[in-house]
C-alpha cells in the first residue's frame, strides 16, 4: 500500500484520487489591513504545505463608507462639518482541493475582526 500525497488519512494513492476535488473560494473581510493580509499569508503558507493549487490572494477595491455631520446638535453657530469614514478591505483566494483539506487548512487562528466567507463549487 502506498502512502496518501495529500495525508488525507486514506489507505492507497486510489482513494485520494477518488476524493472530489472542489473549487473553494475563500473571501477575507475586515478593517485592518495587516489582519487581512496576515491570515491571507497563514492560509497560502498551509495550503502549499499541503502541496494544492492556489490562485490569489486577489485584493478587491476598498470600500469607503463615508458619514458627514453637522458638529452642533441645535443647528445654530457656523456649519461646522465632522467627517467619518470606515475602510473595508477584501482578499480573495481560490483552491483546488478535497473539502477534507480544506478544513485542516482553516483550522489556523484567525485574527480578531476578520471575516471568512468559504464557498464551496464542484470544479
Amino acid at each position: 500500500q502506498l502512502a496518501c500525497p495529500l495525508d488525507l488519512g486514506c489507505h492507497s494513492v486510489e482513494q485520494a484520487q477518488k476524493a472530489p476535488i472542489h473549487k473553494i473560494r475563500i473571501t477575507l473581510s475586515s478593517r485592518n489591513v495587516k489582519a487581512v493580509e496576515k491570515v491571507c499569508s497563514d492560509l497560502i503558507e498551509g495550503a502549499k504545505r499541503h502541496n494544492l493549487k492556489v490562485k490569489g490572494p486577489v485584493r478587491l477595491p476598498t470600500k469607503i463608507l463615508r458619514i458627514t455631520t453637522r458638529k452642533t446638535p441645535c443647528g445654530e453657530g457656523s456649519n461646522t462639518w465632522d467627517h467619518y469614514e470606515l475602510r473595508i478591505h477584501k482578499r480573495l483566494i481560490d483552491l483546488h482541493s478535497p473539502a477534507d483539506t480544506v478544513k485542516q487548512i482553516t483550522s489556523i487562528s484567525i485574527e480578531a475582526g476578520v471575516d471568512v466567507e468559504v464557498t464551496v463549487a464542484d470544479a
